[in-house]
């Protein structure tokens, strides 16, 4: 056998040094990949081993009400809501803290008694309901709160006292008004002629006045017989006695409803009425208008706003390096809010929600504003926040409040936008 040349062996030496270079790659290739399975597996047994230890115990979920959330892991939050008719008393949010347990105290939801404000005129019993109630009215009184009295009516005869005058030799005699006979036993009677008209707050007699023309001259005061309690009051708002009848009158800024007993509002800004400078918005309230002209906040630490709607601003590009504003709202939005005085409590007047949420959880809060101390924050659901009215409020008013939704992922804030709410309180309750 012939011996290799120089060449010849240079590439059987090449050659086998590529074989070689080759299985050590995928000596590696495999070594490196099955370290990789290793650590998988590493990680996933620790984390088996150390999941009880990084969960919070399960919580109760209220009667009448819902938790929203699933997670029990340290550092996150459920949220309960209650449902219609029932109030949330204890802790809204309750967050898995580091020591495996729970932050707040458990909550309950407890039923609204709509009989607190003892609804129910003229001794009447209340009976509460689901968001309602019932009066139970005593004998002589009815309406939905027990405010109008029942009249009777009868067709039996009556009588009044004649008229008599002494002659000069001792005698007498008497006569009766139209419509009256004189009777056996020296007594008028007349037949009664009349009938009882009934409305939802009032009644009244309408007489037959042909029968008995001096009882025309009698005017009852209804204004002044019904309009001063308000579980008989025949007026939402004002009365005027007239000759036999009454008429309702109504505040500048409304006007009589078809029934000539309520008022109702006048919309200014619809009909044109308002005196708006160019530029303004009008906003119709209960019994006028307002005008006014949202603005976007001036540039501020590298934070400027471009107003895209007539009630929205939305945040320019922020720079790269600047931190303070990518922390600012990237929009603020204007809302106004008509209100009638003294409005029944707890009440929701607005609500927030967003419609791109890509975050895990959602904050909301009250950050400012004039008047706050009336108002609240609560969830509705995962994904909506609500302003709640906590008491009443006397007109006229205005109330400011400003209000933040934070959305948030593992903790990190992506983004916030702020609602600038203005409440006009009118002057009455209508």
């Amino acid at each position: 056998q012939e011996c290799l040349n120089r060449q010849q062996a240079l590439s059987v030496v090449r050659q086998m040094q590529k074989l070689l270079v080759a299985q050590e790659a995928a000596h590696l290739q495999g070594t490196r990949g099955l370290r990789h399975q290793l650590s998988i597996l590493q990680n996933h047994l620790q984390r088996l081993s150390t999941k009880r230890n990084e969960m919070c115990p399960q919580l109760a979920v209220p009667l009448n009400g819902r938790m929203l959330g699933r997670s029990l892991r340290v550092g996150h939050e459920v949220h309960f809501v209650c449902d219609a008719g029932f109030r949330l008393v204890g802790s809204e949010t309750r967050a898995c803290r580091h020591n495996r347990t729970w932050s707040g105290t458990q909550p309950f939801c407890r039923s609204i008694d709509d009989c607190s404000s003892n609804p129910c005129a003229n001794s009447g019993t209340c009976v509460d309901g689901n968001q309602s109630y019932t009066c139970l009215c005593p004998p002589g009184w009815s309406g939905p709160s027990c405010q109008s009295p029942i009249y009777s009516c009868s067709n039996t005869s009556f009588s009044r006292q004649p008229r008599c005058a002494e002659g000069r030799s001792g005698s007498r005699r008497c006569s009766c008004d139209t419509g009256f006979q004189l009777q056996p036993g020296g007594v008028c009677q007349g037949k009664r002629g009349a009938k009882m008209m009934e409305g939802e707050n009032k009644a009244w007699w309408q007489w037959d006045l042909w029968l008995f023309p001096t009882l025309s001259t009698l005017d009852v005061d209804e204004c002044q017989l019904y309009q001063s309690s308000p579980q008989t009051q025949i007026c939402l708002h004002d009365c005027l006695n007239l000759p036999g009848s009454y008429r309702c009158l109504c505040p500048s800024g409304y006007l009589l409803h078809a029934d000539r007993n309520a008022c109702e509002d006048v919309n200014e800004c619809a009909g044109k009425q308002h005196n708006c400078s160019q530029g303004d918005l009008c906003i119709n309230t209960f019994g006028s208008h307002r005008c006014v002209r949202p603005k976007c906040p001036p540039p501020r630490h590298n934070t400027s706003y471009v107003k895209t709607s007539a009630f929205q601003c939305e945040r320019n590009p922020c720079p790269m390096d600047s931190r303070a504003c990518h922390l600012a709202a990237s929009s603020i939005s204007f809302h106004y809010l008509p209100l009638q005085a003294n409005r029944t409590v707890p009440r929701v007047l607005f609500k927030m929600s967003t419609t791109r949420f890509v975050g895990d959880s959602l904050r909301f809060a009250i950050t400012g504003g004039r008047g706050q101390a009336v108002f609240a924050v609560r969830r509705s659901d995962r994904q909506t926040g609500e302003l709640l009215l906590t008491s009443p409020v006397a007109g006229p008013a205005t109330l400011e409040v400003e209000l933040e939704m934070s959305e948030f992922s593992h903790k990190v804030l992506l983004g916030k936008h702020i609602f600038k709410v203005t409440v006009f309180v009118s002057p009455y309750v209508f």
